[in-house]
């Protein structure tokens, strides 16, 4: 059992007052409020002492108002201990005026703009895309990369096009576990992690999976090969919760998570549950 406060990499929070989330009318068990302290609830008997909000993807306009929104959690609480932030990146260089000014907010260490729900697949390849992709670094903020599996390939370019932005790959690539595929989700994962500039969390594997029938042993293989591919100082525990609940309790991953890294050294599990989140987004803990 992990003994000491995790630091998670990927939490969601959602105020259904403040925000739209057309998205979740179409998953009624996530269509309320979640807030830290619901987290601390479900997490136990597990510690979260802080925590990275990701976005969650609110109707547009408002990916603005969401940021302004967690830095004002995080004034009051503590264990909100950064942010990744929307921001519609195919404008191009006509994002960077909202670019700079979430770049103010003290708890913003990130971007993300969904790449998973977008029909084209060269989206992310895209020019205007890539050149608001390679502002980031300007204003040091890294980019959460959050796709299926078959978007592999041309992430990948995107990633090898801009080497000076800092990535970040979350689930895992998504891979197709409901399927049993493996290939060549393997072969791209290991490509990726050959590229100095991007890390792994460790999360959203049980949801890729059949939410009512996945066994551990069923999702040792992929946790294995992104461990095996990234290295202990690149991969990073995150609970993605609560998309999460749609396959199983918080506890539940920590648990599998734990089971499946039961090799490594007491240093190796507080990198992976809390150390690389506070050095990858830059925590204050």
């Amino acid at each position: 059992m992990i003994d000491f406060p995790i630091i998670d990499s990927h939490i969601h929070l959602l105020d259904q007052k403040r925000f739209g989330y057309s998205w979740a009318a179409g998953a009624p068990k996530l269509n309320r409020d979640w807030t830290a302290d619901d987290l601390a609830a479900y997490a136990k008997p597990y510690q979260v002492e802080g925590f990275v909000f990701v976005e969650v993807d609110v109707d547009m306009p408002q990916y603005l108002d969401e940021a302004e929104w967690i830095e004002s959690l995080a004034i009051k609480d503590n264990r909100v201990k950064g942010c990744v932030a929307c921001l519609p990146l195919e404008k191009g260089k006509a994002i960077e005026p909202d670019m700079t000014k979430i770049a103010k907010l003290s708890v913003v260490r990130g971007v993300r703009r969904l790449i998973q729900n977008q029909p084209d697949p060269d989206f992310v390849l895209r020019p205007d895309f890539l050149d608001a992709l390679r502002l980031l670094p300007k204003y040091n903020l890294l980019f959460d990369i959050c796709i299926y599996h078959h978007q592999l390939p041309n992430t990948l370019e995107m990633v090898r096009r801009s080497p000076e932005v800092s990535f970040v790959l979350d689930h895992i690539g998504k891979p197709g576990i409901k399927a049993g595929l493996v290939e060549p989700w393997r072969r791209l994962v290991k490509e990726m992690a050959g590229l100095p500039n991007v890390v792994c969390k460790l999360s959203g594997v049980a949801t890729e999976a059949d939410h009512a029938a996945w066994t551990r042993d069923q999702l040792r293989p992929y946790i294995d090969h992104v461990i095996e591919s990234f290295g202990v100082d690149r991969v990073m525990f995150g609970g993605d919760w609560p998309v999460s609940e749609l396959a199983g309790t918080y506890r539940q991953w920590v648990e599998v998570v734990d089971w499946a890294t039961s090799g490594m050294s007491a240093v190796e599990k507080r990198k992976l549950f809390r150390d690389n989140a506070i050095k990858t987004y830059r925590l204050s803990v």
